[in-house]
Protein backbone atom coordinates (compact mmCIF):
# COMPACT_ATOMS: atom_id res chain seq x y z
CA UNK A 1 0.00 0.00 0.00
CA UNK A 2 2.75 2.48 0.81
CA UNK A 3 4.75 1.61 -2.57
CA UNK A 4 1.26 2.77 -4.38
CA UNK A 5 1.19 5.77 -2.83
CA UNK A 6 4.84 6.54 -2.48
CA UNK A 7 6.63 5.34 -5.75
CA UNK A 8 9.69 6.45 -4.46
CA UNK A 9 9.67 3.28 -2.68
CA UNK A 10 9.95 1.01 -5.84
CA UNK A 11 13.08 2.52 -7.20
CA UNK A 12 15.04 4.57 -4.19
CA UNK A 13 16.34 1.13 -2.71
CA UNK A 14 18.14 0.22 -5.85
CA UNK A 15 19.30 3.36 -6.45
CA UNK A 16 22.88 3.73 -7.62
CA UNK A 17 25.99 5.72 -8.50
CA UNK A 18 25.30 5.34 -11.82
CA UNK A 19 21.40 6.31 -11.69
CA UNK A 20 22.53 9.44 -9.79
CA UNK A 21 25.09 10.26 -12.87
CA UNK A 22 23.02 9.94 -15.20
CA UNK A 23 20.32 11.73 -13.48
CA UNK A 24 22.68 14.73 -13.12
CA UNK A 25 23.81 14.86 -16.17
CA UNK A 26 20.04 15.18 -17.69
CA UNK A 27 18.99 17.90 -14.89
CA UNK A 28 21.93 20.07 -15.78
CA UNK A 29 20.61 19.97 -19.30
CA UNK A 30 17.21 20.66 -18.41
CA UNK A 31 17.74 23.07 -15.49
CA UNK A 32 19.13 25.15 -18.44
CA UNK A 33 16.31 25.05 -20.53
CA UNK A 34 13.72 25.57 -17.70
CA UNK A 35 15.39 29.05 -16.41
CA UNK A 36 14.12 30.53 -19.90
CA UNK A 37 10.84 28.98 -20.08
CA UNK A 38 9.44 29.20 -16.38
CA UNK A 39 10.29 33.18 -16.66
CA UNK A 40 8.38 33.38 -19.97
CA UNK A 41 5.78 31.10 -19.04
CA UNK A 42 5.22 33.40 -15.54
CA UNK A 43 4.99 36.63 -18.83
CA UNK A 44 2.50 34.56 -20.03
CA UNK A 45 0.22 33.95 -17.18
CA UNK A 46 0.51 37.32 -16.57
CA UNK A 47 2.79 37.37 -13.51
CA UNK A 48 6.24 38.62 -12.62
CA UNK A 49 9.00 36.48 -14.03
CA UNK A 50 10.29 34.59 -10.68
CA UNK A 51 6.88 33.12 -10.29
CA UNK A 52 7.97 30.72 -13.02
CA UNK A 53 10.96 30.18 -11.51
CA UNK A 54 8.95 29.04 -7.69
CA UNK A 55 6.77 26.79 -9.18
CA UNK A 56 9.46 24.70 -10.92
CA UNK A 57 10.96 24.02 -7.59
CA UNK A 58 8.53 22.03 -5.56
CA UNK A 59 6.58 20.49 -7.85
CA UNK A 60 9.62 18.82 -8.94
CA UNK A 61 10.44 17.82 -5.66
CA UNK A 62 7.00 16.66 -4.79
CA UNK A 63 6.39 14.38 -8.29
CA UNK A 64 10.16 13.00 -7.35
CA UNK A 65 8.38 11.29 -4.24
CA UNK A 66 5.11 10.24 -5.37
CA UNK A 67 5.32 10.32 -9.31
CA UNK A 68 5.05 7.07 -11.04
CA UNK A 69 6.90 7.88 -14.41
CA UNK A 70 10.74 8.03 -14.79
CA UNK A 71 10.74 10.80 -16.94
CA UNK A 72 8.38 13.22 -16.75
CA UNK A 73 8.90 17.11 -16.15
CA UNK A 74 6.77 19.14 -13.74
CA UNK A 75 6.48 22.61 -14.13
CA UNK A 76 5.01 25.76 -16.02
CA UNK A 77 3.75 24.85 -19.52
CA UNK A 78 2.05 27.27 -22.23
CA UNK A 79 -1.56 26.36 -22.52
CA UNK A 80 -2.10 26.00 -18.66
CA UNK A 81 -0.26 29.49 -18.38
CA UNK A 82 -2.46 30.83 -21.16
CA UNK A 83 -5.55 29.41 -19.27
CA UNK A 84 -4.30 30.71 -15.70
CA UNK A 85 -4.67 34.05 -17.65
CA UNK A 86 -7.49 33.68 -19.48
CA UNK A 87 -9.10 32.84 -16.25
CA UNK A 88 -8.23 35.71 -13.61
CA UNK A 89 -7.38 37.69 -16.15
CA UNK A 90 -11.23 39.19 -15.81
CA UNK A 91 -11.39 39.13 -11.85
CA UNK A 92 -8.83 40.98 -11.29
CA UNK A 93 -6.01 43.27 -12.86
CA UNK A 94 -2.39 42.11 -14.17
CA UNK A 95 0.20 43.29 -11.90
CA UNK A 96 -1.80 43.46 -8.60
CA UNK A 97 -1.15 41.09 -5.17
CA UNK A 98 -4.95 40.11 -5.69
CA UNK A 99 -4.10 39.04 -9.17
CA UNK A 100 -1.00 36.98 -8.12
CA UNK A 101 -3.14 35.37 -4.90
CA UNK A 102 -5.83 34.63 -7.46
CA UNK A 103 -3.04 32.32 -9.39
CA UNK A 104 -2.18 30.67 -5.92
CA UNK A 105 -6.09 29.96 -5.60
CA UNK A 106 -5.88 28.28 -8.89
CA UNK A 107 -3.07 26.53 -8.51
CA UNK A 108 -4.62 24.90 -5.04
CA UNK A 109 -7.80 24.27 -6.26
CA UNK A 110 -6.26 22.39 -9.39
CA UNK A 111 -4.22 20.50 -7.44
CA UNK A 112 -6.96 19.37 -4.82
CA UNK A 113 -9.74 18.47 -7.69
CA UNK A 114 -7.01 15.89 -8.85
CA UNK A 115 -6.25 14.97 -6.01
CA UNK A 116 -9.37 14.01 -4.92
CA UNK A 117 -10.06 12.53 -8.22
CA UNK A 118 -6.92 10.35 -7.88
CA UNK A 119 -7.61 8.91 -4.52
CA UNK A 120 -11.55 8.32 -6.12
CA UNK A 121 -9.86 6.64 -8.96
CA UNK A 122 -11.37 8.72 -11.11
CA UNK A 123 -8.98 8.69 -13.47
CA UNK A 124 -10.95 7.67 -16.39
CA UNK A 125 -12.89 10.24 -16.65
CA UNK A 126 -10.23 12.22 -17.88
CA UNK A 127 -11.39 10.06 -21.46
CA UNK A 128 -14.18 11.96 -21.86
CA UNK A 129 -11.51 14.47 -23.96
CA UNK A 130 -11.03 12.61 -27.35
CA UNK A 131 -7.33 12.85 -28.39
CA UNK A 132 -9.09 15.23 -31.46
CA UNK A 133 -10.40 17.69 -29.19
CA UNK A 134 -7.14 17.99 -27.06
CA UNK A 135 -5.58 18.18 -30.48
CA UNK A 136 -7.69 20.79 -31.16
CA UNK A 137 -7.32 22.21 -28.43
CA UNK A 138 -3.71 22.72 -28.47
CA UNK A 139 -3.44 23.74 -31.73
CA UNK A 140 -5.98 27.09 -31.11
CA UNK A 141 -4.41 27.86 -28.01
CA UNK A 142 -0.99 27.78 -29.57
CA UNK A 143 -2.71 30.02 -31.70
CA UNK A 144 -3.77 32.61 -29.29
CA UNK A 145 -0.43 32.24 -27.40
CA UNK A 146 1.77 32.90 -30.27
CA UNK A 147 -0.36 35.92 -31.26
CA UNK A 148 -0.27 36.87 -27.72
CA UNK A 149 3.44 37.03 -27.53
CA UNK A 150 3.44 39.56 -30.78
CA UNK A 151 3.08 42.55 -28.56
CA UNK A 152 6.27 42.28 -27.28
CA UNK A 153 8.62 41.52 -30.08
CA UNK A 154 6.72 44.74 -31.51
CA UNK A 155 7.05 46.56 -28.45
CA UNK A 156 3.17 47.58 -28.09
CA UNK A 157 0.08 47.11 -26.47
CA UNK A 158 -2.53 44.00 -27.80
CA UNK A 159 -5.46 42.72 -25.53
CA UNK A 160 -7.69 40.18 -25.62
CA UNK A 161 -8.37 36.65 -25.25
CA UNK A 162 -9.48 35.61 -28.37
CA UNK A 163 -7.92 35.40 -31.86
CA UNK A 164 -10.05 38.23 -33.16
CA UNK A 165 -9.55 40.32 -30.51
CA UNK A 166 -5.77 39.89 -30.18
CA UNK A 167 -5.66 40.49 -34.13
CA UNK A 168 -7.99 43.86 -33.91
CA UNK A 169 -5.49 45.07 -31.40
CA UNK A 170 -2.49 44.39 -33.31
CA UNK A 171 -3.56 45.88 -36.16
CA UNK A 172 -4.29 49.31 -34.16
CA UNK A 173 -1.45 49.07 -32.32
CA UNK A 174 0.79 47.94 -35.25
CA UNK A 175 1.72 51.80 -36.10
CA UNK A 176 3.41 52.53 -32.66
CA UNK A 177 6.48 49.53 -32.74
CA UNK A 178 8.87 50.42 -31.43
CA UNK A 179 11.75 49.47 -33.94
CA UNK A 180 15.04 48.41 -31.37
CA UNK A 181 12.40 46.36 -29.57
CA UNK A 182 11.24 44.38 -33.18
CA UNK A 183 15.16 43.84 -34.22
CA UNK A 184 15.81 42.06 -30.81
CA UNK A 185 12.42 39.89 -30.64
CA UNK A 186 12.56 39.17 -34.49
CA UNK A 187 16.52 38.44 -33.92
CA UNK A 188 15.99 35.83 -31.15
CA UNK A 189 13.16 34.22 -32.95
CA UNK A 190 14.71 33.91 -36.00
CA UNK A 191 17.54 32.41 -34.26
CA UNK A 192 15.64 30.05 -32.47
CA UNK A 193 13.43 29.21 -35.05
CA UNK A 194 16.56 28.20 -37.29
CA UNK A 195 18.64 26.38 -33.98
CA UNK A 196 15.37 23.94 -33.82
CA UNK A 197 15.66 23.14 -37.15
CA UNK A 198 19.25 23.61 -38.19
CA UNK A 199 21.69 23.65 -35.17
CA UNK A 200 21.94 19.97 -34.40
CA UNK A 201 22.38 18.71 -38.52
CA UNK A 202 25.37 21.64 -38.16
CA UNK A 203 26.98 20.12 -35.49
CA UNK A 204 26.78 16.77 -36.66
CA UNK A 205 28.09 17.65 -40.41
CA UNK A 206 31.30 19.25 -38.08
CA UNK A 207 31.93 16.08 -36.28
CA UNK A 208 29.98 16.50 -32.96
CA UNK A 209 27.93 13.29 -31.85
CA UNK A 210 24.03 12.65 -32.36
CA UNK A 211 23.62 12.44 -29.02
CA UNK A 212 25.60 16.36 -28.20
CA UNK A 213 24.51 17.78 -30.82
CA UNK A 214 20.90 17.31 -29.71
CA UNK A 215 21.47 18.21 -26.55
CA UNK A 216 23.84 21.16 -27.52
CA UNK A 217 20.67 22.22 -29.88
CA UNK A 218 18.35 22.72 -26.47
CA UNK A 219 20.13 25.15 -25.04
CA UNK A 220 19.79 27.58 -27.39
CA UNK A 221 17.54 29.55 -25.61
CA UNK A 222 20.19 30.45 -23.20
CA UNK A 223 22.15 31.32 -26.10
CA UNK A 224 19.53 33.50 -26.93
CA UNK A 225 19.13 34.73 -23.51
CA UNK A 226 22.72 35.54 -23.22
CA UNK A 227 23.24 37.23 -26.24
CA UNK A 228 19.88 39.55 -26.37
CA UNK A 229 21.04 40.70 -22.75
CA UNK A 230 24.21 41.30 -23.83
CA UNK A 231 22.89 43.83 -26.42
CA UNK A 232 20.72 45.57 -24.31
CA UNK A 233 23.43 46.49 -21.81
CA UNK A 234 26.22 47.42 -24.62
CA UNK A 235 24.01 49.66 -26.60
CA UNK A 236 21.17 50.74 -23.89
CA UNK A 237 18.37 49.72 -25.74
CA UNK A 238 16.60 50.25 -22.37
CA UNK A 239 16.79 53.64 -23.03
CA UNK A 240 15.35 53.37 -26.34
CA UNK A 241 12.12 51.51 -25.18
CA UNK A 242 13.14 48.00 -25.23
CA UNK A 243 10.89 46.42 -22.32
CA UNK A 244 13.59 44.42 -19.73
CA UNK A 245 12.83 42.01 -16.69
CA UNK A 246 14.12 44.34 -14.59
CA UNK A 247 14.65 43.27 -10.65
CA UNK A 248 13.81 40.11 -9.77
CA UNK A 249 13.90 39.52 -5.97
CA UNK A 250 16.51 37.00 -5.15
CA UNK A 251 16.42 33.68 -2.48
CA UNK A 252 13.98 31.10 -2.53
CA UNK A 253 10.18 31.24 -2.35
CA UNK A 254 7.97 31.49 0.98
CA UNK A 255 5.51 29.40 2.06
CA UNK A 256 1.95 30.86 0.96
CA UNK A 257 -1.23 30.19 2.52
CA UNK A 258 -4.06 31.98 0.14
CA UNK A 259 -6.91 34.07 2.10
CA UNK A 260 -9.80 33.17 1.59
CA UNK A 261 -12.57 34.40 -0.23
CA UNK A 262 -15.50 32.18 -1.17
CA UNK A 263 -16.45 34.20 -4.11
CA UNK A 264 -13.46 34.37 -5.92
CA UNK A 265 -12.64 30.89 -5.06
CA UNK A 266 -16.33 30.01 -6.50
CA UNK A 267 -15.65 31.93 -9.52
CA UNK A 268 -12.10 29.93 -10.12
CA UNK A 269 -13.44 26.64 -9.06
CA UNK A 270 -14.44 25.53 -12.81
CA UNK A 271 -11.59 27.06 -14.58
CA UNK A 272 -9.48 24.95 -11.90
CA UNK A 273 -11.31 21.81 -13.01
CA UNK A 274 -10.60 22.74 -16.27
CA UNK A 275 -6.90 23.34 -15.94
CA UNK A 276 -6.21 20.19 -13.93
CA UNK A 277 -8.11 17.97 -16.51
CA UNK A 278 -6.45 19.34 -19.58
CA UNK A 279 -3.08 19.24 -17.73
CA UNK A 280 -3.37 15.96 -16.59
CA UNK A 281 -4.24 14.92 -20.16
CA UNK A 282 -1.50 16.18 -21.25
CA UNK A 283 0.47 14.84 -18.50
CA UNK A 284 -0.86 11.52 -19.03
CA UNK A 285 -0.28 11.33 -22.76
CA UNK A 286 3.30 12.51 -22.14
CA UNK A 287 4.25 9.77 -19.70
CA UNK A 288 2.53 7.11 -21.07
CA UNK A 289 4.34 7.85 -24.45
CA UNK A 290 7.76 7.62 -22.45
CA UNK A 291 7.43 5.09 -20.07
CA UNK A 292 6.53 3.00 -23.25
CA UNK A 293 9.75 3.54 -24.86
CA UNK A 294 11.79 2.01 -21.78
CA UNK A 295 8.71 -1.08 -21.22
CA UNK A 296 7.89 0.75 -18.41
CA UNK A 297 4.28 1.65 -16.38
CA UNK A 298 2.61 4.52 -15.41
CA UNK A 299 -0.56 4.29 -12.53
CA UNK A 300 -2.98 6.92 -13.96
CA UNK A 301 -4.81 7.21 -10.50
CA UNK A 302 -1.46 7.81 -8.62
CA UNK A 303 -0.53 10.53 -11.53
CA UNK A 304 -3.79 12.34 -10.38
CA UNK A 305 -2.62 12.41 -7.40
CA UNK A 306 0.87 13.07 -8.08
CA UNK A 307 0.05 16.20 -10.24
CA UNK A 308 -2.64 17.44 -7.75
CA UNK A 309 -0.07 17.36 -4.97
CA UNK A 310 2.23 19.37 -7.33
CA UNK A 311 0.27 21.59 -7.93
CA UNK A 312 -0.38 22.14 -4.11
CA UNK A 313 3.16 22.17 -3.60
CA UNK A 314 3.03 25.15 -6.69
CA UNK A 315 0.68 26.98 -4.61
CA UNK A 316 2.22 27.07 -1.18
CA UNK A 317 5.61 28.29 -2.51
CA UNK A 318 3.52 30.98 -4.61
CA UNK A 319 3.22 29.64 -7.82
CA UNK A 320 0.57 28.68 -10.05
CA UNK A 321 -0.77 25.80 -11.77
CA UNK A 322 1.73 23.42 -13.30
CA UNK A 323 1.64 20.28 -15.53
CA UNK A 324 3.65 17.70 -17.28
CA UNK A 325 5.82 19.47 -19.89
CA UNK A 326 6.14 17.52 -23.38
CA UNK A 327 9.03 19.92 -24.62
CA UNK A 328 11.10 19.14 -20.98
CA UNK A 329 9.86 15.72 -20.77
CA UNK A 330 11.18 14.88 -24.06
CA UNK A 331 14.67 16.70 -23.50
CA UNK A 332 14.66 14.77 -19.81
CA UNK A 333 13.90 11.47 -21.38
CA UNK A 334 16.83 11.83 -24.48
CA UNK A 335 19.42 13.38 -22.10
CA UNK A 336 19.23 9.80 -20.06
CA UNK A 337 17.25 10.42 -16.77
CA UNK A 338 16.74 7.36 -15.21
CA UNK A 339 14.46 7.70 -12.59
CA UNK A 340 12.21 10.82 -11.10
CA UNK A 341 15.44 12.00 -9.02
CA UNK A 342 16.21 13.83 -11.83
CA UNK A 343 13.26 15.97 -11.38
CA UNK A 344 14.37 16.77 -7.67
CA UNK A 345 18.25 17.54 -8.85
CA UNK A 346 16.27 19.93 -11.73
CA UNK A 347 14.77 21.73 -8.89
CA UNK A 348 17.71 21.99 -6.72
CA UNK A 349 19.39 23.90 -9.93
CA UNK A 350 16.72 26.02 -9.95
CA UNK A 351 16.94 26.91 -6.40
CA UNK A 352 20.97 27.66 -6.98
CA UNK A 353 19.50 30.31 -9.79
CA UNK A 354 16.95 32.02 -7.53
CA UNK A 355 19.56 32.38 -4.89
CA UNK A 356 22.18 33.13 -6.66
CA UNK A 357 22.08 34.25 -10.69
CA UNK A 358 18.65 36.27 -10.62
CA UNK A 359 20.94 39.85 -10.82
CA UNK A 360 21.81 38.93 -14.13
CA UNK A 361 18.75 38.64 -15.83
CA UNK A 362 17.99 42.15 -15.15
CA UNK A 363 18.68 43.37 -18.86
CA UNK A 364 16.64 40.42 -20.46
CA UNK A 365 14.53 41.69 -22.98
CA UNK A 366 10.87 40.70 -22.58
CA UNK A 367 11.19 40.42 -26.12
CA UNK A 368 13.30 37.07 -26.22
CA UNK A 369 11.09 35.60 -23.71
CA UNK A 370 8.33 36.28 -26.21
CA UNK A 371 10.39 34.45 -29.09
CA UNK A 372 10.95 31.68 -26.46
CA UNK A 373 7.33 30.82 -26.14
CA UNK A 374 6.17 31.43 -29.49
CA UNK A 375 9.29 28.65 -30.56
CA UNK A 376 8.05 26.61 -27.66
CA UNK A 377 3.90 26.66 -28.67
CA UNK A 378 4.23 26.68 -32.66
CA UNK A 379 5.62 23.01 -32.03
CA UNK A 380 2.06 21.93 -30.91
CA UNK A 381 0.15 23.34 -33.65
CA UNK A 382 -0.53 19.69 -35.66
CA UNK A 383 -1.82 20.39 -38.80
CA UNK A 384 -1.17 17.13 -39.79
CA UNK A 385 -3.41 16.00 -37.09
CA UNK A 386 -6.06 18.04 -38.68
CA UNK A 387 -5.78 16.57 -41.78
CA UNK A 388 -5.40 12.90 -40.70
CA UNK A 389 -8.31 13.47 -39.01
CA UNK A 390 -10.52 14.48 -41.76
CA UNK A 391 -9.57 11.69 -43.71
CA UNK A 392 -10.35 9.02 -41.06
CA UNK A 393 -13.41 10.57 -39.06
CA UNK A 394 -15.68 13.32 -40.14
CA UNK A 395 -17.75 13.28 -37.01
CA UNK A 396 -14.14 13.22 -34.97
CA UNK A 397 -13.04 16.06 -37.85
CA UNK A 398 -16.65 17.57 -36.52
CA UNK A 399 -15.57 17.97 -33.04
CA UNK A 400 -11.72 18.90 -33.62
CA UNK A 401 -12.98 21.72 -35.61
CA UNK A 402 -15.56 22.82 -32.90
CA UNK A 403 -13.12 22.84 -30.56
CA UNK A 404 -10.15 24.73 -32.57
CA UNK A 405 -13.11 27.58 -33.80
CA UNK A 406 -15.02 27.75 -29.99
CA UNK A 407 -11.30 28.66 -28.73
CA UNK A 408 -10.44 30.89 -31.18
CA UNK A 409 -13.49 33.03 -31.45
CA UNK A 410 -14.68 32.72 -27.82
CA UNK A 411 -11.42 32.02 -25.44
CA UNK A 412 -10.13 28.52 -23.89
CA UNK A 413 -12.97 27.92 -21.38
CA UNK A 414 -15.42 28.35 -24.57
CA UNK A 415 -13.36 26.06 -26.14
CA UNK A 416 -12.39 23.69 -24.32
CA UNK A 417 -16.82 23.10 -23.18
CA UNK A 418 -16.91 22.73 -26.33
CA UNK A 419 -14.70 20.08 -26.99
CA UNK A 420 -16.34 18.04 -24.08
CA UNK A 421 -19.45 18.82 -24.56
CA UNK A 422 -18.51 17.47 -28.73
CA UNK A 423 -17.00 14.10 -26.85
CA UNK A 424 -19.96 13.40 -25.18
CA UNK A 425 -22.23 13.84 -28.40
CA UNK A 426 -20.16 11.74 -30.40
CA UNK A 427 -20.18 8.98 -28.07
CA UNK A 428 -24.21 9.05 -27.53
CA UNK A 429 -24.19 9.79 -30.97
CA UNK A 430 -22.36 6.45 -31.74
CA UNK A 431 -23.62 3.92 -28.97
CA UNK A 432 -27.40 5.39 -29.62
CA UNK A 433 -27.40 3.82 -32.91
CA UNK A 434 -25.03 0.72 -33.17
CA UNK A 435 -23.87 -1.25 -35.98
CA UNK A 436 -26.20 -4.63 -36.28
CA UNK A 437 -25.10 -6.51 -38.93
CA UNK A 438 -27.71 -9.92 -39.67
CA UNK A 439 -24.52 -12.52 -40.20
CA UNK A 440 -24.71 -16.35 -41.73
CA UNK A 441 -22.05 -18.69 -41.52
CA UNK A 442 -19.34 -18.99 -43.31
CA UNK A 443 -19.02 -22.40 -45.74
CA UNK A 444 -17.31 -25.75 -44.12
CA UNK A 445 -16.58 -23.55 -41.17
CA UNK A 446 -17.87 -21.96 -37.53
CA UNK A 447 -17.52 -18.60 -37.95
CA UNK A 448 -20.21 -15.72 -38.91
CA UNK A 449 -20.12 -13.14 -40.86
CA UNK A 450 -22.04 -10.26 -42.22
CA UNK A 451 -24.35 -11.14 -45.25
CA UNK A 452 -23.69 -8.12 -47.22
CA UNK A 453 -20.04 -8.80 -46.82
CA UNK A 454 -19.69 -11.99 -47.28
CA UNK A 455 -20.73 -15.39 -49.16
CA UNK A 456 -22.45 -17.14 -45.86
CA UNK A 457 -25.37 -19.76 -45.44
CA UNK A 458 -28.35 -18.51 -43.70
CA UNK A 459 -31.19 -21.08 -42.68
CA UNK A 460 -35.16 -19.76 -43.68
CA UNK A 461 -36.50 -20.11 -40.35
CA UNK A 462 -33.85 -18.71 -38.83
CA UNK A 463 -32.67 -14.65 -38.35
CA UNK A 464 -29.39 -13.97 -36.31
CA UNK A 465 -28.51 -10.48 -35.90
CA UNK A 466 -25.17 -9.64 -34.09
CA UNK A 467 -25.39 -6.79 -32.14
CA UNK A 468 -21.59 -4.90 -31.69
CA UNK A 469 -22.46 -2.65 -28.72
CA UNK A 470 -23.32 -2.85 -25.30
CA UNK A 471 -26.97 -2.56 -24.64
CA UNK A 472 -28.06 0.82 -22.60
CA UNK A 473 -30.71 3.13 -22.64
CA UNK A 474 -29.42 5.37 -25.63
CA UNK A 475 -29.99 2.88 -28.05
CA UNK A 476 -32.62 0.34 -26.31
CA UNK A 477 -35.42 1.61 -28.70
CA UNK A 478 -33.38 1.08 -31.53
CA UNK A 479 -32.45 -2.29 -30.68
CA UNK A 480 -36.25 -3.21 -30.52
CA UNK A 481 -36.97 -0.98 -33.94
CA UNK A 482 -34.13 -3.12 -35.83
CA UNK A 483 -35.44 -6.08 -34.87
CA UNK A 484 -39.07 -5.10 -35.59
CA UNK A 485 -37.68 -4.01 -38.86
CA UNK A 486 -36.03 -7.36 -39.79
CA UNK A 487 -38.70 -9.53 -38.96
CA UNK A 488 -41.36 -7.40 -41.02
CA UNK A 489 -39.24 -8.17 -43.47
CA UNK A 490 -38.62 -12.04 -43.39
CA UNK A 491 -42.19 -13.60 -42.64
CA UNK A 492 -41.20 -16.90 -42.59
CA UNK A 493 -38.98 -16.36 -39.38
CA UNK A 494 -39.66 -18.68 -36.85
CA UNK A 495 -36.36 -18.26 -34.73
CA UNK A 496 -34.58 -15.06 -33.88
CA UNK A 497 -30.73 -15.25 -32.01
CA UNK A 498 -29.05 -11.94 -31.04
CA UNK A 499 -25.49 -12.69 -31.17
CA UNK A 500 -24.29 -11.13 -28.37
CA UNK A 501 -20.54 -11.38 -28.37
CA UNK A 502 -19.63 -7.92 -28.54
CA UNK A 503 -21.98 -6.90 -25.91
CA UNK A 504 -20.33 -5.99 -22.46
CA UNK A 505 -23.30 -4.47 -20.90
CA UNK A 506 -26.90 -4.62 -20.67
CA UNK A 507 -28.49 -1.79 -18.28
CA UNK A 508 -32.02 -1.82 -17.06
CA UNK A 509 -33.27 -0.01 -20.12
CA UNK A 510 -32.11 -1.99 -22.75
CA UNK A 511 -33.45 -5.51 -20.07
CA UNK A 512 -36.73 -3.80 -20.13
CA UNK A 513 -36.25 -3.66 -24.28
CA UNK A 514 -35.33 -6.83 -24.65
CA UNK A 515 -38.11 -8.15 -22.60
CA UNK A 516 -40.26 -6.08 -25.08
CA UNK A 517 -39.03 -7.60 -28.09
CA UNK A 518 -39.54 -11.68 -26.58
CA UNK A 519 -43.08 -10.54 -25.85
CA UNK A 520 -43.65 -9.03 -29.19
CA UNK A 521 -42.28 -11.90 -30.95
CA UNK A 522 -44.11 -14.38 -28.65
CA UNK A 523 -47.08 -12.94 -30.34
CA UNK A 524 -46.05 -13.55 -33.24
CA UNK A 525 -44.91 -17.14 -33.02
CA UNK A 526 -41.37 -16.36 -32.65
CA UNK A 527 -38.92 -17.32 -30.03
CA UNK A 528 -36.28 -15.03 -29.27
CA UNK A 529 -32.50 -16.83 -28.08
CA UNK A 530 -29.09 -15.29 -27.46
CA UNK A 531 -25.73 -16.52 -28.26
CA UNK A 532 -22.39 -15.89 -26.82
CA UNK A 533 -23.18 -13.69 -23.70
CA UNK A 534 -20.10 -13.13 -21.99
CA UNK A 535 -20.06 -13.93 -18.25
CA UNK A 536 -20.35 -11.13 -16.83
CA UNK A 537 -23.11 -10.16 -18.66
CA UNK A 538 -24.89 -13.34 -17.93
CA UNK A 539 -24.93 -12.78 -14.32
CA UNK A 540 -26.41 -9.60 -14.37
CA UNK A 541 -29.06 -11.21 -16.31
CA UNK A 542 -29.40 -14.28 -14.12
CA UNK A 543 -30.15 -11.65 -11.46
CA UNK A 544 -33.35 -10.74 -12.95
CA UNK A 545 -36.57 -12.84 -14.71
CA UNK A 546 -35.35 -12.78 -17.80
CA UNK A 547 -34.19 -16.04 -18.55
CA UNK A 548 -37.42 -17.53 -16.71
CA UNK A 549 -39.63 -15.44 -19.32
CA UNK A 550 -37.25 -15.99 -22.11
CA UNK A 551 -39.40 -17.59 -25.20
CA UNK A 552 -35.72 -19.44 -26.42
CA UNK A 553 -32.52 -20.42 -25.04
CA UNK A 554 -29.43 -18.46 -24.34
CA UNK A 555 -26.60 -20.79 -26.32
CA UNK A 556 -22.90 -21.03 -25.50
CA UNK A 557 -22.09 -20.01 -29.37
CA UNK A 558 -23.97 -18.89 -32.23
CA UNK A 559 -22.96 -22.44 -34.05
CA UNK A 560 -23.83 -24.42 -31.45
CA UNK A 561 -27.28 -21.92 -31.64
CA UNK A 562 -28.37 -22.89 -35.55
CA UNK A 563 -27.27 -26.32 -34.86
CA UNK A 564 -30.29 -26.64 -32.08
CA UNK A 565 -32.59 -24.66 -34.43
CA UNK A 566 -32.05 -26.05 -37.97
CA UNK A 567 -35.16 -27.22 -39.02
CA UNK A 568 -35.03 -31.23 -39.16
CA UNK A 569 -34.29 -32.69 -42.43
CA UNK A 570 -37.31 -34.87 -44.46
CA UNK A 571 -37.20 -38.56 -44.56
Amino acid sequence: MRKRFFPILTWAPTYDRDRFSADAIAALIVTIMLVPQSLAYAMLAGLPPEIGLYASIAPLLIYTVLGTSMSLAVGPVAVASLMTASAIGELTAQGTPEYLGAAIVLALLSGAILMAMGVARLGFLANFLSHPVISGFITASALIIALGQMKHIFGIEITGHTLLAQLSSLLNEVSGTNLNTLAVGAGALLFLIWARRALAPLLMRLGVSKKAASGLSKVAPVVAVIATTLSVWLFDLSAAGVAIVGDIPRGLPRPTVPDFDADLWRALLLPALMIGVVGYVETISVAQTLAAKRRQRIDPDQELIALGASNIGSAVSGGFPVTGGFSRSVVNFDAGARTPAAGALTAIGIALVTLFLTPLLFLLPKATLAATIIVAVLSLIDLEAIKRTWAYSKADFAAMSGTILGTLLFGVEIGIATGVLSSLLLFLARTSRPHVAIVGRVPGTEHYRNVKRHSVETLPNLLSIRIDESLYFPNARFLEDTVNAAIAAEPDIRDVVLMCSAVNYIDASALESLESIDHRLKDAGIKLHLSEVKGPVMDRLKKSAFQTHLSGQVFLSQFEAEMALRPPRAA
